[in-house]
């Protein structure tokens, strides 16, 4: 897993390629929402051979499919991301440091990691 931290008025896919780093193993399918409809991004899933699962925007004009039973399952990613959100700390940016928010965001993960396996 990996956490980047950009500031709050940048855009989704001004940050995919710090979360794609190359250090990184390289995943098969990518699933993302409209916010990564990019063509520069769609490119560079294509030369590292992944599968973009991401919907277009509807601006775009050249038509892109999109695999529906595999975007389905962005849902629990998002779930996941409602859960941070209840961590008042973490949904509130606090902290004044990167390092410290994401120390915080490691905590809250390792905080429902371990609710998860107690039920």
């Amino acid at each position: 897993m990996r956490n980047e931290r950009t500031p709050g008025q940048t855009s989704d896919y001004c940050g995919f390629d710090l979360v794609m780093a190359d250090n990184l193993p390289t995943p098969s399918v990518v699933v993302a929402d409209r916010g990564y409809d990019a063509d520069s991004i769609r490119k560079s899933m294509e030369k590292r051979e992944v599968l973009p699962i991401i919907p277009m925007r509807k601006s775009r004009k050249m038509r892109v499919g999109v695999d529906r039973s595999l975007y389905r399952l962005r849902n629990l990613v998002e779930r996941c991301f409602d859960q941070f959100e209840n961590a008042r700390r973490v949904a509130t940016l606090y902290d004044r440091t990167a390092e410290s928010f994401l120390g915080f965001v490691d905590i809250t993960s390792i905080r429902l990691w371990l609710r998860h396996l107690s039920t």
